[in-house]
C-alpha cells in the first residue's frame, strides 16, 4: 500500500439518488439564467419542454422529458442529473458528482 489515501467510492444508492432529482431543479442549480420557452409545442410527449440555459460552460438549449434530456445545439443528449451536470459545466463524472452532493449551491457553479 503506497502512502495514499484510498477514496470511497460513490454508492450505487447514493448515484441512483442523485440520477434521479427531477431535472428542472438541476437546471435551476446549475444554470446561471435559465428561462424556459413558452412557444415550444412537443411533438412526441407533451410533458416535453424546451430551456435556454446559461451555464458555466456556455449557452444551451435543452429539452426534457422526465429524466432526460438532450442539448439539440450539440445533439447530445442523456438521463439524469449526474449526465447534464457533467454536460452543462463541462467536468467529469467524479466532479459532477461531488458538486450534486455539496450541501451549499452553487448557483451558475461557480467552482473558484
Amino acid at each position: 500500500m503506497t502512502g495514499r489515501s484510498r477514496r470511497r467510492p460513490f454508492t450505487p444508492a447514493a448515484l441512483a439518488r442523485l440520477r434521479e432529482q427531477p431535472i428542472e431543479e438541476i437546471l435551476a442549480r446549475l444554470a446561471i439564467d435559465l428561462k424556459v420557452d413558452s412557444t415550444f409545442v412537443p411533438v412526441k410527449d407533451v410533458s416535453s419542454r424546451r430551456w435556454h440555459v446559461h451555464a458555466a460552460g456556455g449557452d444551451f438549449e435543452i429539452l426534457t422529458t422526465g429524466p432526460k434530456w438532450y442539448d439539440t445545439r450539440a445533439a447530445k443528449g442523456g438521463g439524469g442529473a449526474i449526465d447534464l451536470t457533467m454536460h452543462l459545466l463541462g467536468v467529469s463524472f467524479v466532479e459532477a458528482v461531488r458538486f450534486l452532493t455539496a450541501k451549499a449551491t452553487i448557483h451558475g457553479a461557480d467552482r473558484s
